[in-house]
């Protein structure tokens, strides 16, 4: 919290200032009141930061930049691959990390992602799901019955066995007691850029028909150039120029 005696010191300097040589006069009054904020901001910062520091990392991924690198196994279909980020250029791809295999939350969303697959191939996507569970792992909860509690027997969806964290910690999902992912949604477009971010705190999970409803979105504004108000849709697809934007508004 910013020193309510450098506040009313650096008020005080600045009373009554109307000319450029009363300022200068009054330099060695002001710098140090300068100095006293900015040194309580930078400490404040740096507890913050600390403090994040305890529970999770602060990652690599952020939005229109390119996508951290990653390399793994993973689980398809019932057998073991590699995989890289690579592999995924030239279509979207929507990472999705969880918590961890067998448990609640984390079965309900990827089951319904993998459900909606054939939905996000026609748009030319991909979905990854990934944790920080071992590929075996991942391949017992994928055969376990889903009246059981498993995503068997007919899992589509490749999970990414992130056994050393080091994905995780580069998307900025890896809390660091318990060595788990919060669920992050990650959508990466054609060219590996980062173009959504999404991440929920561990009981509550994540909507397809949103993570859709963004594609869509990306794709249509890389299409026509137009962007895309709060709602916007397929079925909604009224869309801004921004080049004649008061055409929209003059319709509101």
């Amino acid at each position: 919290m910013l020193r309510q005696s450098a506040l009313r010191s650096f008020t005080s300097a600045l009373k009554g200032m109307p000319t450029r040589s009363v300022v200068a006069s009054r330099l060695p009054m002001i710098q140090p009141a300068f100095r006293s904020i900015a040194s309580s901001a930078v400490n404040r910062s740096d507890r913050l930061f600390d403090g994040l520091q305890e529970y999770n990392y602060p990652g690599r991924a952020f939005v229109q930049a390119p996508a951290p690198e990653f390399k793994g196994t993973v689980v398809e279909k019932g057998e073991f691959k590699e995989v890289s980020l690579s592999d995924y250029k030239g279509k979207y791809l929507v990472l999705l990390f969880y918590p961890m295999d067998f448990t609640f939350v984390c079965p309900t969303e990827i089951l319904s992602f993998d459900r909606a697959l054939s939905k996000f191939r026609e748009l030319n996507t991909e979905v990854l799901a990934i944790s920080t569970d071992s590929e075996y792992s991942h391949l017992a909860w994928a055969n376990l019955p889903r009246q059981q509690g498993g995503l068997g027997p007919d899992l589509s969806i490749p999970m990414f066995a992130d056994r050393n964290h080091e994905m995780s910690s580069d998307y900025g999902v890896l809390l660091r007691e318990g060595g788990i992912a919060l669920r992050g949604l990650f959508i990466i477009d054609p060219e590996g850029i980062v173009r959504q971010i999404t991440i929920n705190d561990l009981p509550v999970g994540r909507s397809v028909e949103e993570t859709i409803r963004l594609i869509q979105a990306f794709q249509f504004n890389a299409e026509h150039g137009e962007v895309c108000p709060s709602g916007w849709s397929p079925e909604n697809p009224e869309s801004i120029d921004p080049k004649d934007a008061m055409a929209y508004f003059k319709k509101q």
